[in-house]
């Protein structure tokens, strides 16, 4: 095994790295939603999971074993059954820290337009380009996750970080996107997809990046307003 071979885990690792060393910082305290945030994790993980099985079954995308340590489950490599729980772990961590140092911030009206045109443009899209698998789904899923969200209204107070957090987790993300896409580490059918890229990342992954996000976040406050336990 050459160190290359360990390319997506280190990118993983490097990932979780901070959020993992600061969740115990005393201001933030990151620690005290674990018990709310690592089920809204898990919850998202198996829905993205699946996606995940049936798109490599069906090449859709495929993953080069040059740059992963060859552990495999359902096709997946370890590493990719990872990355849905050490991303979205970073990223809320990424929305605590905004909600604590930004308490003032907040736009709800305006960003709840930008959500009005997002759905209408997801949905435009999705139809448009019906015949790319991951292009329709990925879109789909977005518009209608996105206006379930909007319709049930119970979002709004967390809706300007939820935007702002994904503006900043967009930063490390297409480090972490550019370069399993360049090496490449992901490897993707361009029958499946526009293929318009930034940074070599396929455009679909940016709303595939927002549904995880924005479900993740979702269903972490709904847990944590509900305090069920």
């Amino acid at each position: 095994m050459e160190i290359k071979n360990f390319t997506y885990l280190i990118l993983l690792m490097v990932s979780l790295g901070a959020p993992l060393a600061l969740s115990f910082d005393t201001k933030v305290r990151y620690y005290k939603n674990l018990k709310y945030i690592l089920p809204a994790i898990l919850v998202t993980a198996i829905i993205f999971w699946i996606w995940d099985i049936r798109f490599a079954a069906a090449q859709v995308w495929s993953f080069n074993s040059a740059y992963t340590v060859g552990l495999e489950m359902k096709g997946l490599p370890i590493e990719e059954w990872l990355f849905f729980i050490i991303i979205p772990y970073a990223c809320v961590f990424i929305y605590e820290v905004l909600k604590y140092y930004l308490k003032s911030f907040e736009y709800p009206k305006p960003f709840l337009v930008v959500s009005l045109f997002l759905i209408v443009g997801f949905a435009l899209i999705s139809y448009f380009f019906r015949n790319q698998a991951y292009t329709f789904l990925t879109f789909l899923f977005s518009a209608v996750y996105l206006g379930i969200t909007v319709i049930r209204n119970r979002f709004k107070p967390y809706m300007t970080k939820f935007y702002f957090a994904y503006f900043v987790t967009l930063v490390p993300f297409m480090v972490v996107n550019g370069i399993l896409t360049s090496l490449p580490v992901v490897e993707y059918n361009t029958t499946q997809i526009l293929n318009i890229r930034i940074l070599n990342i396929p455009v679909e992954d940016f709303s595939y990046f927002f549904l995880m996000l924005l479900m993740v976040i979702t269903i972490y406050e709904t847990l944590k307003e509900s305090k069920y336990y």
